[in-house]
């Protein structure tokens, strides 16, 4: 009866639109707005120990969710949405966040077992649900109208064009995933381009696309640790990678983006930061990305400067990545049957939540995805405006 009645405040003051419950007993309470059809509807198949709600709501509700012990009819992105809104909710109230992943080492070898535990889930996979430039990242939509394959493109482009490029010059991609910006920069902008990954994956896709399309002369990859790097570059870019790096190694990763640089140079830093603040989140960190960290912008800022390098742009893309996100969703949800096919239910409702929770987490302002643009102190070879 104790645990009902916690369960019953904690809901209270959880939703705002109205939201119906039903419990392990057969029980059914409303919460939220109070007149017209429930938004939301959760069913508890079982009973979910109210400690470990208290533990860590999202690990355990995560969990409940893959397992089938909760069952949600009603958009999952807008329930979350919804949550994240109301300041003692569990997603946003701390005391809710009590566990969290253990300091992760972020050594050479764990960084390796990471991004292979997530990125080499086999191009099969990625390729039934990405846009047909296999980008796995934040998109740029200059028209809500875009398609998803031409907001990526956007993306690249949006990229580049903020590096002041000139014909000739050398870029490196750390953190390329399977290629779309170097072979960009190489094909239209006549770089000679590099990029380097862990994913053995990615890494043969852009082997056997370099050698289809011959251009050994002008891409490129290395199957490597991103502190491994030793040659310089007139220009370096990152999408999505500092994520994976662990707060302990920030310094160290600004420090090699910066001994990559030439003194000339620019470099276009993107990824996913937090403008309250450094944080990670326990179910995905367990399920999706193990040793993942986001990053405050404050945290990023402090590094980049602390490692001498000058930030000159700085620009927010967080509603780009929500729409990013809502595009894949529904890319998943349309193959649903092939995602089946090569792994289980488990595995699909846990992306799915994934997903989803976070479209909501960037569309509340939880999370942000923001590029910075960097060069080295007195740098003044570049032009006193945005190209783009």
């Amino acid at each position: 009866m104790l645990e009902k009645e916690i369960y019953n405040q904690l809901f209270k003051q959880s939703f705002s639109k109205k939201t119906e419950v039903t419990y392990w007993n057969g029980k059914v309470k409303t919460y939220g707005e109070e007149n017209g059809e429930p938004a939301f509807k959760i069913k508890f198949n079982t009973k979910v120990p109210i400690k470990t709600i208290l533990d860590n709501a999202s690990l355990a509700l995560g969990e409940a969710y893959m397992n089938k012990d909760i069952e949600i009819e009603g958009s999952i992105q807008d329930l979350i949405y919804d949550v994240y809104n109301q300041a003692e909710g569990f997603l946003r109230n701390n005391k809710f966040k009590k566990w969290m992943p253990s300091s992760e080492k972020h050594t050479k070898d764990q960084s390796k077992n990471d991004i292979e535990s997530h990125y080499d889930l086999g191009n099969d996979f990625y390729n039934l649900w990405l846009d047909p430039t296999l980008t796995y990242s934040c998109a740029y939509f200059k028209t809500p109208e875009d398609t998803l394959e031409q907001a990526q493109i956007n993306k690249v482009h949006h990229i580049l064009d903020k590096l002041f490029i000139n014909e000739g010059d050398t870029l490196l991609d750390i953190g390329c995933g399977w290629g779309t910006l170097i072979f960009a920069a190489a094909k239209q902008y006549h770089v000679k381009a590099t990029g380097i990954t862990l994913s053995h994956e990615q890494y043969e896709h852009i082997q056997d696309k370099i050698k289809a399309e011959h251009l050994e002369d002008s891409v490129r990859v290395q199957l490597m640790d991103y502190r491994d790097i030793k040659e310089q570059y007139d220009h370096v870019t990152s999408v999505g990678m500092f994520e994976h790096v662990g707060s302990e190694n920030l310094p160290e990763y600004f420090d090699v983006v910066k001994r990559a640089l030439k003194p000339k140079g620019t470099a276009l830093i993107h990824g996913i930061s937090r403008q309250q603040g450094g944080a990670k989140n326990a179910w995905i960190n367990k399920y999706i990305f193990p040793g993942g960290y986001i990053p405050g912008v404050t945290e990023l800022v402090n590094n980049i400067t602390d490692n001498n390098l000058q930030l000159i742009d700085l620009e927010s893309l967080r509603r780009h990545y929500q729409k990013t996100l809502e595009h894949w969703d529904q890319n998943f949800h349309d193959v649903k049957d092939e995602v089946l096919q090569q792994k289980n239910e488990t595995f699909y409702r846990m992306w799915d939540l994934y997903l989803q929770a976070c479209a909501a987490s960037f569309q509340s302002s939880n999370i942000d995805v923001v590029q910075y643009l960097l060069v080295h102190p007195n740098n003044n070879d570049f032009p006193m405006h945005r190209n783009v």
